[in-house]
């Protein structure tokens, strides 16, 4: 054991001997992982610790009042708006995709352009997106605060995330599969759907979970958008709050903040078992 313990040190000065530069880089690397593993852990930690012991049954009672602070209505209003803005975004943004990848003209100005300006919006701050949502849907088209007008505003945030994502997923696909596609003669619509796409599920499922977590996660662009009102929504057109706006304003007023806790863990466990059940469908499709 010792003998081996000891050839392994004596690899370990070879390789780095000559080249001080590498082990520089490799004990910065090993540093930044354990720093960000740490955060991680210790954010995680300190969500589970002050927020388990605040779960109590009437947080999760269907009618919000000031006497429970239940977070159920939020917890639904999440749900409508993750569905809804990923049915509006999804479509749009792999369609998109498809376009920019197999039938655009590879490297026109054109696919330069949308590429330039969709990595410059998924870099535009949240309140951006939210102040928009407010002028053009809750003033101009009359939409009020609704859980519409909250939607359509992350539908539109995501785009730029969706969109790149999986024009990243289709790029990927070997362009032999095309060749021999074509080669066994399939047309463009038969070789894209049947097997450029099938293929690619796997990164564009990546974005998806992506563009879920910043959903579950806003608050800035909602309460602009969607409201404050701690209601289930029973049209698209009335206002409603989602986890993270809850959250907000159980804090902001500063007299529910065990309940804000108790909210951030259901937030958390949402987050994990959404990208868990997203994860495990992509590893599926990419079994098949």
């Amino acid at each position: 054991m010792n003998k081996e313990k000891g050839g392994s040190l004596e690899m370990f000065w070879i390789t780095y001997k000559h080249r001080p530069g590498s082990l520089v880089v490799r004990i910065l690397v090993l540093l930044s992982a354990v720093i960000t593993v740490g955060v991680l852990f210790s954010l995680i930690v300190y969500i589970l610790v002050n927020g388990v012991v605040n779960i109590e049954p009437r947080l999760f009672e269907w009618e919000f009042n000031t006497d429970n602070m239940s977070m159920m209505p939020a917890i639904v209003s999440t749900v409508y708006i993750t569905f809804l803005s990923l049915l509006m975004a999804v479509p749009v943004g792999i369609f998109s995709a498809i376009y920019l990848v197999e039938y655009a003209k590879r490297g026109s100005r054109l696919v330069k352009v949308i590429r330039t300006t969709t990595e410059t919006l998924q870099g535009i701050p949240s309140i951006v997106y939210g102040l928009f949502g407010y002028i053009l849907f809750v003033i101009t088209l009359g939409w009020s605060y609704s859980l519409l007008a909250g939607a359509v505003t992350l539908a539109i945030m995501i785009l730029p995330l969706i969109i790149r994502t999986t024009e990243e997923a289709l790029i990927s696909v070997p362009d032999s599969y095309r060749e021999g596609s074509f080669g066994l003669g399939a047309g463009k619509l038969r070789t894209v759907f049947r097997i450029i796409l099938p293929c690619a599920v796997p990164g564009i499922l990546a974005g998806v979970i992506l563009a879920i977590g910043r959903i579950v996660g806003e608050s800035a662009a909602l309460i602009f958008t969607a409201g404050t009102v701690a209601q289930v929504p029973g049209s698209l057109f009335e206002s409603a709050r989602t986890l993270s706006v809850h959250m907000y304003a159980l804090l902001s007023e500063g007299l529910y903040t065990e309940e804000a806790y108790a909210t951030a863990v259901v937030l958390l466990v949402l987050v994990i078992l959404i990208n868990a059940l997203s994860g495990f469908i992509a590893k599926k499709l990419a079994t098949r």
